[in-house]
């Protein structure tokens, strides 16, 4: 009992501290971890766009502390098969790792970038290539979009293992996709920028990485909008302590919850929670051997991912109509929608994508007097997408401006 009102006395200060602007946690000091460059070296990049990518990468790593108890880089291609440039025990100066990349060849061959993850996988954990056990874990992936394999499971795994991963596109590729792959939240970690113009996102970049390095420091990642992942270097070892894990939120709506953990653990998955919500979280390492501070971190789980509600059908012709939904989602909740359009009993589909931020469109190519069912999914940055369904009718001859509300046919949300 003397234990649970201590750690809530001790949260109290925390909110009260962070709301008067003062941080109760350890003043953040070098960054500290594995940094592992994955650039796209295939054919599908010219020899231009490559030389641009270099003098990025470039400027990315000039400010950074490079070291054994500092940051270390990797650098491997994305071709027919992935080639590793420099290891992350090869180079222990920022001028060095500079001095590799601007020499680094391009690789040519296919784009198989799913081979190259798998591959960086192994390289951020092995001690072979140089990999240190118990430090932050960082990806950049600068390509142009396009992949020869999938992506997303090799990325999920990395993701699972606490590696966190920025995206830099250079202009084109599927925004859900790449979204989906790049670490929570997607306006974060996802750049989309032209390969001239890649010297204007380095500094931001930059920040990112090395707030993601920060040592010693309990960080959530995968963030949706009814959880999060906690991630935290190892402080103990199995027989040394364990961790208890608090986490309260701030609009006191709901209860404290607690979860004792085996000092080897050094992640955490929190569930079930209420969405754009703040959350104050500490992680206590309970140790006999030696004490350590606790930990703390605020995190805002996102908006609620709501689906469409009704359909409206409109501006119907013999060849065309227009689809209309609401609720119009925003841009902090929805990545944008699929709309999927079939003649009824059977047929061809025809699919539209439509960006967030918008709710209606115009399909053209049907067939006068035609019947079709109408469905208008929203996909989120969670990967879940909600869908709902509703018929429409072409005009047989003469055009109509009349509108229609149809009652949709409600089809449960995929899980």
């Amino acid at each position: 009992m003397l234990f649970w009102t201590a750690l809530s006395l001790a949260l109290s200060l925390r909110l009260a501290l962070s709301r008067s602007g003062v941080e109760s946690s350890a003043t953040a000091s070098a960054p500290q971890g594995d940094l592992l460059f994955l650039l796209d070296s295939s054919a599908s990049v010219s020899h231009y766009e490559f030389s641009r990518v270099r003098e990025f990468v470039g400027q990315l790593v000039s400010a950074m502390p490079f070291g054994p108890g500092a940051v270390r880089a990797s650098l491997v291609h994305v071709g027919s098969r992935p080639h590793t440039e420099f290891t992350f025990d090869q180079y222990s100066s920022g001028q060095a790792v500079q001095d590799a990349v601007r020499v680094a060849s391009q690789r040519m061959g296919d784009t198989n970038t799913g081979l190259a993850l798998a591959y960086a996988k192994e390289q951020l954990f092995a001690e072979a290539a140089g990999a240190r056990l118990g430090v932050p874990k960082v990806l950049v992936w600068v390509t142009d979009g396009g992949s020869s394999d999938p992506v997303g499971p090799p990325m999920q795994d990395l993701k699972d293992l606490g590696v966190t991963v920025f995206i830099v596109s250079t202009g084109r590729g599927n925004l859900l996709e790449l979204s989906a792959a790049a670490s929570a939240p997607a306006e974060k970690h996802l750049h989309f920028v032209d390969v001239d113009d890649l010297h204007i996102i380095a500094p931001e970049l930059r920040s990112s990485i090395t707030d993601a390095m920060q040592p010693q420091q309990l960080r959530a990642s995968e963030i949706l909008s009814n959880g999060f992942r906690l991630s935290w270097p190892p402080l103990l070892t199995e027989d040394s302590g364990y961790y208890v894990l608090e986490l309260v939120p701030s609009d006191k709506l709901s209860a404290a919850r607690r979860q004792q953990l085996p000092g080897n653990a050094t992640s955490w998955i929190w569930t079930d929670l209420n969405p754009d919500t703040d959350y104050e979280v500490a992680l206590l390492p309970e140790s006999n051997v030696h004490p350590l501070r606790p930990q703390y971190v605020r995190v805002r789980t996102l908006q609620e991912e709501v689906g469409p509600e009704r359909i409206v059908i409109s501006h119907t012709r013999p060849r065309s109509l227009r689809v209309s939904w609401a609720p119009a989602l925003g841009p902090d909740s929805a990545l944008g929608y699929h709309i999927q359009l079939g003649p009824l009993p059977c047929g061809s589909l025809q699919r539209v994508e439509v960006p967030a931020g918008h709710n209606s469109t115009t399909i053209q190519g049907l067939t006068p007097g035609t019947v079709y069912l109408v469905t208008v999914t929203a996909a989120f940055r969670s990967g879940r997408e909600r869908a709902l369904s509703a018929k429409a009718c072409t005009a047989s001859g003469e055009r109509t401006r009349a509108t229609q509300s149809v009652r949709p046919q409600a089809r449960p949300p995929e899980p």
